[in-house]
């Protein structure tokens, strides 16, 4: 979104309006917060906004995603494939791979502790009302990783969110790689932690009811 940045009277110079609405284009970043950033970078020290444009610069040559799995990594030299720390953790169980949407669920799932296997980032979800087909998916290149010789995979978990987009990816992925006789499972959904079950959707209280185990 472009802002236009009204300050009565007063015009701003244009290279510090420039920057303020590359700052706006950040998530959950509005107006006044970009222009608080931008007045921040052009009052502050100057090493600092010359470090975080550097840094800024460099991150699009070194950070890149995982050649393996699609995680965020760095490259030893601009343009080279990258590794990342999943991947390269040799204590990694490699029969257990968990497919996600995105690098942010991967993290979220990797702060859980709970999962100690290996992961592979979708880039997107199956939306017909984008235009996201089952061909815009990375099927094959998650079909060769399931069937590497080195590492072969026992189960797929996966870990798609529970949305409309999220469901219909789920049922794709269970069909096309249940054939290739590996174990295909789904992320459970009950109700969170510390909640009510008052205020618990009927999707998710159904399931949290399908989904008990003994005590």
């Amino acid at each position: 979104m472009a802002y236009r940045f009204r300050t009565g009277g007063a015009d701003l110079p244009s290279r510090l309006t420039r920057v303020a609405q590359l700052l706006g284009r950040l998530p959950g970043v509005g107006e006044k917060t970009a222009m608080r950033f931008a007045l921040f970078l052009a009052t502050v020290d100057e090493s600092t906004a010359r470090d975080m444009g550097a840094e800024v610069g460099a991150l699009r040559d070194y950070v890149r995603p995982c050649h393996l799995c699609g995680n965020i990594a760095e490259s030893e030299a601009p343009g080279e494939p990258a590794m990342c720390t999943v991947c390269s953790d040799t204590r990694r169980d490699s029969s257990l791979l968990c497919v996600v949407a995105r690098v942010q669920d991967l993290l979220a799932i990797e702060r859980s502790g709970a999962m100690r296997g290996r992961y592979f980032v979708l880039g997107k979800l199956l939306s017909p009302l984008e235009g996201i087909s089952a061909d815009d998916l990375p099927l094959g290149q998650l079909r060769a990783k399931i069937r590497d010789p080195e590492a072969p995979v026992k189960e797929i978990l996966v870990a798609t969110p529970p949305s409309v987009d999220g469901e219909a990816t789920a049922l794709l992925l269970a069909r096309e790689l249940t054939p290739l006789g590996v174990r295909v499972t789904r992320i459970a959904s009950g109700i969170p932690h510390g909640g009510d079950l008052e205020y618990a959707d009927q999707v998710t209280l159904g399931r949290a009811i399908e989904g008990r185990k003994n005590l």
